[in-house]
């Protein structure tokens, strides 16, 4: 059995394990169930690199800033923090307390993006609903100068900058201080680089949030590609998250260094266990 088969399994499995079997919970009161969403699954719209099943509030408006530093090799250039760094900046609205709207630039390839995101189910604090299904996608434009692209055809076509990002999200909230999710999803690239690149690709991401004191919390997230090429390495992050009433922060390690799923998803090559490392930070602000 080759490592990517192997970890589709245990990521099979554990889908069976932590979500299938959950049962609505059946109140003790004799009022009528509260049916409210459960507050607060995660802090905000990302774990770390990956989408939650968490959106704005309507007529909300949040700020993101994502952050790479360089990787952790030697101590001239601070283990990374003096070397160069990838950045994203984006914006999200709340069109309704289950949709959302963004944006977003990113500093690598000059990615430009808009995304979207649904919440199909949400997790009632009764147990009605025992778990949160959200859909998520974008679609992301490069804007590098034209010649980049000349290895995706021999006529140059504005197409070939577009890629694109969707996503099922199915999370729980197990009490009051953990939360886990586990996340199918699909990436396709108008072009890529030569043949060795899938145009399509597929993965699977897990990840988890644990509240340890208030509302601070410890996170960790989990990447595996499915179809990728076999050099492509999977994704792991892990760090803590600090919560305020409008403020999160989140400060970490990762192996992904893209910030854009899609490109993640398809172009990383940092491998977690050989030490290509390096920390990350995420702000979200909440106006």
């Amino acid at each position: 059995m080759n490592t990517r088969t192997y970890y589709f399994k245990v990521v099979l499995i554990s889908i069976l394990l932590v979500f299938i079997p959950f049962l609505p919970v059946v109140s003790q009161d004799e009022d009528e169930p509260d049916n409210r969403p459960v507050r607060s699954p995660y802090e905000t719209v990302t774990l770390i690199d990956n989408q939650t099943v968490v959106t704005p509030f309507k007529g909300a408006l949040q700020m993101e800033i994502l952050h790479r530093f360089g990787k952790i090799e030697k101590i001239d250039d601070l283990f990374g923090i003096y070397a160069t760094a990838n950045t994203r900046i984006g914006l999200n609205y709340g069109i309704t307390d289950r949709i959302m709207v963004g944006i977003g630039t990113t500093r690598d390839y000059k990615l430009q993006d808009i995304q979207w995101k649904y919440n199909i189910l949400q997790q009632t604090r009764s147990g009605s609903m025992p778990v949160a299904l959200t859909y998520y996608g974008n679609m992301v434009i490069d804007a590098r100068a034209e010649d980049v692209f000349e290895y995706s055809s021999s006529e140059y076509k504005f197409a070939h900058r577009i890629s694109y990002f969707t996503q099922l999200v199915l999370s729980r909230k197990f009490g009051d201080r953990l939360s886990a999710m586990i996340a199918p999803g699909m990436a396709y690239h108008n072009a890529v680089k030569d043949s060795t690149f899938n145009n399509m690709n597929f993965a699977i991401s897990a990840g988890a949030r644990a509240m340890v004191i208030g509302m601070n919390s410890i996170i960790v997230e989990y990447h595996q590609p499915l179809t990728a090429s076999d050099n492509i390495k999977p994704g792991l992050s892990a760090g803590v998250e600090i919560g305020t009433s409008t403020h999160a922060f989140r400060v970490f390690v990762t192996n992904y260094n893209q910030i854009i799923a899609q490109r993640n998803l398809v172009y990383n090559t940092n491998d977690f266990f050989s030490g290509d490392v390096m920390f990350g930070f995420n702000i979200s602000i909440r106006f």
